[in-house]
């Protein structure tokens, strides 16, 4: 889809917007409440990706049970 010179362009663009992001929260927050801002946000990643795993699980968990009630539902009538 992307040829390698196009790739190398958007991941420099990419490194250069991350560097001007991390600038401007520097300047905003100073240098004592980044870490406390990377702690949180830290957290929050951490209990998205635990609900995103747990909702996977019961599906999964669901599908599962689905074929066994399909053919014990085939098997009463």
């Amino acid at each position: 889809m992307f040829s390698s010179h196009s790739l190398l362009v958007l991941l420099a663009l990419s490194i250069e917007h991350m560097i001007l992001i991390f600038l401007v929260v520097l300047l905003l927050f100073g240098g004592k409440k980044i870490p406390e801002l990377m702690r949180g946000l830290g957290k929050g990643m951490r209990e998205f990706n635990d609900a995103k795993n747990n909702v996977k699980k019961e599906i999964e968990d669901s599908v599962k049970d689905q074929p066994n009630k399909n053919s014990d539902s085939s098997q009463t009538s």
